[in-house]
């Protein structure tokens, strides 16, 4: 059963295309008929949501006016109505007429996907630096959801900010290119890379004191700001080369500061702050 367009199940095939897909996501089985308007709708919602949920569940038609025998064998009231199945169990139910608030209130309980139900956890553990932790955490949860590509960039993300770039090259190339933030940990560790074969963040800041006019170091210092995960120094820096020479290195410094604002992620504060800023100064 593919998960983006519903199928028709019956007592006869409930076990397979509903108890068998409920182990690795829910299922909700629409009891409905065309001769029962509110039904009709509620189907209509529900083939709309299928598509907007993105393959977070599947949807099962048992349309009663053609078979009765699922709906008599699982004591459906009346149409429509709506039991959703997960892990080989009924978790939920809705019978009646449903809005579209109802619906997708539903839905929200029963789709909430791992890279969000851990996102508490994942965020304290990073915030303390427990790299092993948070890896250990998104192992876990990839272990549940095998296909969540928002897993594979949260866990490349960590393992080259725990220094374990083999393995985030590992996991990148499993990401395909088009994937949503998959920039974020790609170019993290095209900085980290970088930094191997520059100073270091003391003996570099060291160096632009005593040589403020000199941009190569510049840019050496704002690298090195990046991997010590100081972004908002890296992102002044890298204001203060677009400043002093606008064409050095073909727009390093404006280059430089796109490419931080890849690695803090979309709908990041200080990525917006520092657009802001840098547009400001270009125009």
């Amino acid at each position: 059963m593919q998960n983006s367009a519903p199928i028709d199940v019956s007592v006869e095939t409930f076990q397979s295309e509903v108890v068998d897909r409920s182990q690795s996501l829910p299922v909700v089985v629409l009891f409905w008929a065309e001769q029962v308007p509110p039904s009709v709708q509620v189907k209509s919602q529900l083939e709309i949501m299928l598509g907007q949920y993105q393959g977070k569940f599947a949807l099962a038609l048992s349309d009663v006016a053609l078979d009765q025998n699922l709906a008599q064998r699982l004591q459906v009231p009346g149409l429509p109505c709506i039991r959703v199945v997960y892990k080989g169990q009924i978790v939920d139910q809705l019978d009646g007429p449903a809005d579209e608030e109802q619906l997708r209130g539903m839905l929200d309980q029963h789709t909430q996907s791992l890279d969000d139900a851990i996102a508490g956890d994942l965020q304290q553990a990073l915030e303390q630096k427990d790299f092993a932790t948070a890896v250990a955490m998104l192992q876990a949860a990839i272990e549940e959801e095998p296909n969540n590509q928002a897993l594979r960039v949260d866990i490349a993300d960590v393992l080259v900010r725990k220094g374990d770039l083999q393995d985030a090259r590992t996991v990148l190339a499993s990401i395909k290119e088009d994937v949503a933030d998959r920039s974020r940990p790609q170019t993290r560790l095209e900085f980290m890379e970088e930094a191997a074969a520059m100073p270091e963040l003391a003996e570099l800041t060291a160096a632009v004191e005593a040589d403020s006019a000199n941009l190569d170091l510049k840019y050496q210092l704002a690298v090195r700001h990046v991997v010590a995960e100081r972004y908002e120094e890296s992102l002044l820096v890298g204001l203060e080369i677009l400043q002093a020479d606008r064409s050095f290195r073909d727009d390093l410094g404006r280059l430089t500061m796109i490419r931080v604002f890849d690695v803090l992620g979309k709908g990041n504060e200080l990525a917006g702050q520092y657009r802001r800023k840098m547009f400001n100064l270009m125009h």
